[in-house]
């Protein structure tokens, strides 16, 4: 079979009834499902995010994650019916642009595109902290940066060698979960009623803390989540995608939960102390001390050090995806799609998208205070969601009852519900600190400004959204 050329914005295609075919269709179920977990990566999510909950609300933490996977699920659902009707690497953009309209599609992908670039540089520059518990010389931003450079190369490769890559890094990641696992439920010390008990540190031990607290947590639980729906990044790789890919993100959302849920439980019911737990800057590094001994400390933390490297790649291949896509749809002046939106045609991969995502994702984790970035990252999550669900309301109307693939179960009920959730997670978010907010909906409006200002006047030629291709 011939190599397919790389995709030329003449003016006979840009009236195509479908997508051509120029990624490879190379993933089975399997292995998009080890790339999409590689993106959420759970281990590191555990280690990074979930600390935050554990201090704020102590035992209740745990839940607070059950909470939010209840919210998820209503997520998951959405993102499983969109993504089995529009099985498109560029993901919600695609949804939003086809079923809100298409200025609202391209603000959606601006959001999308300025936060995965934030999110790659603010994983990667966490490597350095849990790297130098075993060499302390490998510290600092420039670590950050470093990763960022390896992991776009890695990228670089065809999808399949990617899929394995990052499978053998998440059986890494995994393991250093199992340890907690093994150390919290091999030393009981209380029992299941502490998830029912909100408190955190105080001056003279644990103090207790209100409903509103462990509510206010349940956005950043969310974000810890985050990650099941980068499935779709991957559709137009995968094997009958329309019909797989809602099962692929229900499976990774499933294994998402138990893996980020399992050890915080085991950790408070088999903390020695709670207090001290809740005192401590590191609660888990401190945990694994007490329980397995510095040796193991430092295994699970070189564990979790790998984890934070096969993010990297699995989100540098969805954002370079992202921008491929955004390139396919004829974006940008006809030499940055020309660039952008070819495929190399050995690899058939999107090389250049993916190192120029690289590039960015470099320069932000160098320039850039890391408290910046993740102020700016905060809110993106909250308004994707939103725009997601608001999405799913309209996909009935649009798909045939007999259309093949995933149709979620009760609706409109979860997509009403992730928007009722979601505007309660935006005032909390507001309420807390507006900037945060203020970021990400200033992405999105220089979205609506872009379009407006130069996609609009040419739409007879450029944004035509074609139908999937063909799987």
């Amino acid at each position: 079979m011939a190599t397919p050329a790389p995709l030329s914005p003449e003016p006979d295609q840009t009236h195509l009834a479908r997508y051509p075919q120029q990624l490879a269709r190379a993933l089975g179920m399997s292995e998009n499902i080890l790339i999409t977990l590689s993106a959420v990566t759970p281990a590191s999510s555990v280690f990074i995010i979930v600390p935050a909950i554990l201090l704020a609300v102590g035992g209740a933490s745990v839940l607070t994650l059950a909470l939010a996977a209840v919210v998820s699920v209503f997520v998951g659902l959405c993102y499983a019916e969109l993504a089995a009707a529009y099985p498109i690497t560029g993901g919600e953009y695609t949804w939003a642009a086809r079923l809100l309209g298409r200025p609202t599609g391209f603000a959606l992908f601006l959001l999308t595109l300025v936060n995965g670039v934030l999110i790659i540089a603010v994983i990667a520059l966490g490597t350095g902290d849990y790297l130098s518990v075993a060499i302390p010389s490998l510290s600092g931003e420039w670590v950050g940066v470093g990763v960022i450079a390896v992991t776009t190369v890695v990228a670089t490769l065809n999808i399949k060698t990617n899929a394995w890559v990052t499978g053998i890094f998440l059986c890494v990641e995994v393991s250093a979960i199992v340890v907690l696992i093994a150390l919290g439920f091999g030393h009981m010390e209380r029992g299941p009623e502490t998830f029912f008990q909100p408190r955190t540190a105080g001056a003279d031990g644990l103090e207790s803390v209100g409903m509103a607290t462990l509510a206010s947590m349940i956005p950043v639980a969310l974000f810890a989540y985050n990650g099941y729906g980068a499935a779709v990044y991957y559709a137009e790789e995968t094997k009958q995608a329309s019909r797989t890919i809602g099962r692929v993100i229900m499976i990774c959302l499933a294994a998402t939960v138990a893996i980020e849920m399992l050890p915080l439980a085991a950790v408070v019911l088999g903390a020695p102390g709670l207090p001290e737990l809740l005192h401590s800057d590191a609660p888990l590094n401190y945990f694994l001390t007490e329980r397995g001994g510095s040796a193991v400390n430092t295994a699970v933390s070189v564990g979790i050090a790998i984890a934070i490297v096969n993010a990297v790649i699995a989100i540098i291949l969805q954002i370079s995806r992202l921008v491929f896509a955004s390139a396919r749809d004829r974006s940008w002046p006809d030499p940055v799609d020309r660039a952008l939106g070819s495929v190399h045609p050995r690899l058939r991969t999107p090389v250049i998208a993916t190192l120029v995502v690289g590039a960015l994702a470099a320069v932000a984790a160098a320039l850039l205070p890391l408290r910046l970035l993740i102020i700016a990252t905060g809110a993106g999550l909250v308004l994707v969601y939103l725009v997601v669900a608001l999405a799913a309301l309209r996909i009935r109307r649009v798909r045939p009852a007999d259309a093949p693939g995933y149709r979620m179960p009760w609706w409109p009920w979860p997509p009403l519900l992730l928007i009722a959730a979601m505007v309660y997670a935006a005032y909390s978010a507001v309420r807390d600190s507006w900037q945060p907010m203020l970021f990400a909906a200033g992405a999105m409006a220089a979205g609506f400004l872009y379009y407006l200002l130069y996609l609009r006047p040419r739409r007879d030629e450029r944004w035509t959204l074609p139908d999937p291709a063909q799987d």
